[in-house]
């Protein structure tokens, strides 16, 4: 039988011990899963070592910054990142191991093709699909950069893709993603603003109608239904408060 290469699974926590589970038996034929919780007052951590992952408890310094630290943490250099609400496919699980069969050839790292749940259907249009996302890497040759609010995975080298889906089940409901999404607006706001940006009135009015434009018509979102009317309305929202959240502190009015 042909020897697989060594590969780490890493995911970061905060009570998800409704989706932990789910997550990591997508990812038991990985040869470790480093779980890094931020303190979780649910059951999670416990869960999660039940399941065989290795529990790191550690205090919450952002997205980008606690997703490199359990790529630091992991004992292979070739490593697997998923959120706790992701799981990786038979089709994708399939792939990954004939990977690891041929030892990883011509890549530094895969992107993944990632379709939500929303609603109790997947999307498969619109600015929701395919969310073509880097997660299989190998850390000697990238990892995690960007803003500690909608992170990214940066590469030195050959990216290649995969067809099997990782699938994203992010939203408990709407209030949930209306919620999440006013929490990404403000950190992106305060990001940005760090970082010396400063916005007037037009990115306010204009930037969330491209937007909804781009995901539900040029995007197809409406072949989603309803749903996808739904999610380019809340993503529109989204794009409207980030903006207002700017425009607000490129006034010294934030609160």
């Amino acid at each position: 039988m042909a020897s697989l290469s060594k590969l780490s699974a890493c995911v970061i926590t905060f009570n998800e011990a409704d989706r932990i589970e789910a997550c990591l038996r997508s990812l038991s034929f990985c040869d470790e899963m480093v779980v890094v919780d931020s303190h979780s007052t649910d059951a999670t951590r416990e869960i999660a070592a039940s399941l065989g992952a290795r529990v790191i408890e550690r205090d919450w310094p952002g997205y980008r910054s606690q997703k490199q630290f359990a790529v630091d943490s992991a004992g292979n250099d070739w490593v697997l990142c998923l959120d706790a609400d992701e799981r990786v496919t038979d089709r994708l699980r399939a792939e990954v191991v004939a990977l690891r069969v041929a030892d990883f050839p011509g890549a530094a790292g895969w992107s993944l093709p990632r379709i939500t749940d929303y609603f109790g259907r997947f999307l498969r249009h619109g600015n929701a699909y395919p969310d073509r996302l880097v997660r299989l890497f190998d850390r000697r040759r990238g990892g995690w950069h960007g803003l500690e609010i909608h992170e990214n995975t940066r590469v030195e080298g050959p990216v290649l893709r995969l067809s099997g889906h990782l699938e994203h089940y992010s939203y408990r409901g709407l209030t949930d993603h209306l919620n999440r999404m006013q929490r990404y607006a403000d950190l992106m706001a305060e990001a940005l603003y760090g970082r010396g940006r400063r916005c007037g009135l037009t990115p306010i009015l204009l930037n969330p109608l491209w937007r909804f434009m781009r995901g539900y018509v040029l995007r197809l979102g409406f072949l989603d239904g309803w749903r996808g009317l739904v999610f380019a309305l809340v993503e529109a929202n989204y794009v409207r408060r980030k903006y207002l959240g700017l425009f607000i502190r490129s006034r010294g009015l934030a609160g």
